[in-house]
């Protein structure tokens, strides 16, 4: 019969530190086989749901046409998720210009955004061309895998 692994309090407390300093609401790491997840409930049910992990969603930014109706950023077929979970940083550095803006026109490879995980930053491409009609994320922003970043249609 296999051995149970000790449970490891300490590593327990510092993911809920890091839950804590990152604003994240949910961190898992694997290690030798053993996996320690931690979570933070927010008053709303817990779901596996991959897309549907981000518990806040910020309100979009949208472009003005007289007969825009908003739909739910998640449903959007012009969606930008973030593939991983880190901070979002809307230009390449504080206080410069951001990659692109609401109502720019962008071609399919152009930079969009930056997230940063573990102290590298990951240059996210535009899947598609197109206008970008929502910026979901805020400059500095926590975010976590599957949460929508961007509307380009």
């Amino acid at each position: 019969m296999p051995k149970t692994p000790a449970i490891d309090h300490d590593a327990i407390r510092d993911l809920a530190k890091l839950l804590d300093e990152t604003g994240l609401s949910e961190i898992e790491i694997e290690r030798d086989g053993v996996s320690i997840r931690v979570a933070r409930n927010f008053g709303a049910p817990v779901t596996r749901t991959r897309s549907s992990e981000s518990s806040v969603v910020p309100s979009p930014i949208t472009l003005a046409t007289p007969a825009a109706v908003p739909i739910e950023p998640l449903q959007h077929p012009g969606l930008v998720a973030s593939p991983m979970v880190g901070t979002a940083y809307l230009g390449p550095t504080p206080g410069a210009r951001p990659f692109v803006e609401i109502g720019m026109q962008v071609k399919q490879g152009d930079i969009l955004i930056i997230i940063e995980a573990m102290k590298t930053m990951n240059q996210i491409p535009a899947p598609r061309s197109g206008t970008v009609t929502q910026i979901l994320v805020e400059d500095g922003q926590p975010v976590e895998y599957g949460e929508p970043l961007m509307i380009v249609e």
